[in-house]
């Protein structure tokens, strides 16, 4: 009796954990993924390379490249929801689109309201100086005075690399990188500070005779996708992605892509 008892008590056990998986299945953004026959990310264009916008209007770059060979690999459309940064885990949140991938960079404060894949590129931030202080400003450091304006990225690391590493300097936030480099461009800002990939292209284009670029990184960010909380099976499809794309050498889809975006400048022609 007691045996049969047990017995009953396992298979009852077993049965919830099962429907419990079943039910977290259901729920999975990734299987609302494939009912839809969809994938819908978030980003704002204008993140050189990651996301921008071509002479013609059509989003190109690395985050974009990736976003096709992630649909691809899940065998659905692409669809691009175009958001504003400052809003946009909020938008995430209520289901606006399934994921972000737009050159997030994993913090402890995001990281309380989604959850990060695994990092699939790592940045840091420098500054462009004005070519003016090219013979004052030597290191990064020194621009920490009352006499010095730094143009930041508004809700951006920018900012808060900004506000952290020059807290005696003025600091004035934009919605774009175009917007807060053109500060320094102008005249009106001795310095800007953004992420080190953005800032050698531009270095390569507009910046190269009006700017000197402070390379040395200030910080450590790692990029990753963000999703929503309590999806483990969207979160563990996503890190095997990322797996697949950095170690198959075959296709050798990640090298190849950052060849394309970050070593060859070819693309800037498409969008200067």
């Amino acid at each position: 009796m007691i045996k049969k008892l047990l017995l009953a008590i396992v298979l009852f056990v077993n049965t919830n954990i099962f429907a419990d998986d079943i039910n977290l299945w259901k729920n999975s953004t990734l299987n609302k993924i494939l009912e839809r026959g969809e994938l819908r990310v978030g980003l704002e264009p204008g993140y050189l390379p990651f996301e921008m916008k071509d002479k013609k209007g059509r989003l190109i770059g690395y985050d974009v490249d990736i976003a096709k060979a992630m649909a691809k690999a899940m065998g659905v459309k692409l669809v691009i929801e175009e958001t504003v940064f400052d809003g946009i885990i909020a938008s995430l949140l209520t289901n606006k689109f399934d994921i972000i991938i737009s050159g997030m960079t994993i913090t402890q404060q995001r990281n309380l309201k989604v959850n990060f894949s695994d990092s699939y590129i790592v940045v840091g931030q420098t500054v462009l100086l004005s070519k003016k202080l090219e013979n004052t400003i030597t290191d990064a450091k020194q621009l920490d005075s009352s006499e010095y304006t730094i143009s930041a990225i508004l809700g951006q690391t920018s900012e808060i690399a900004a506000k952290k590493f020059f807290k005696n300097a003025k600091v004035i936030t934009f919605e774009t990188e175009g917007e807060a480099v053109s500060e320094v461009l102008n005249g009106n800002a001795s310095a800007f500070i953004n992420d080190q990939p953005f800032n050698t292209v531009f270095m390569d284009g507009k910046g190269k005779d009006a700017l000197v670029h402070l390379d040395k990184p200030l910080t450590y960010e790692p990029l990753a996708f963000a999703i929503r909380k309590g999806d483990p099976d969207f979160l563990n499809w996503l890190n095997n992605f990322l797996r697949q794309i950095r170690e198959d050498k075959v296709i050798n889809l990640q090298d190849r892509l950052y060849e394309k975006w970050f070593v060859d400048t070819k693309w800037l022609k498409k969008v200067q």
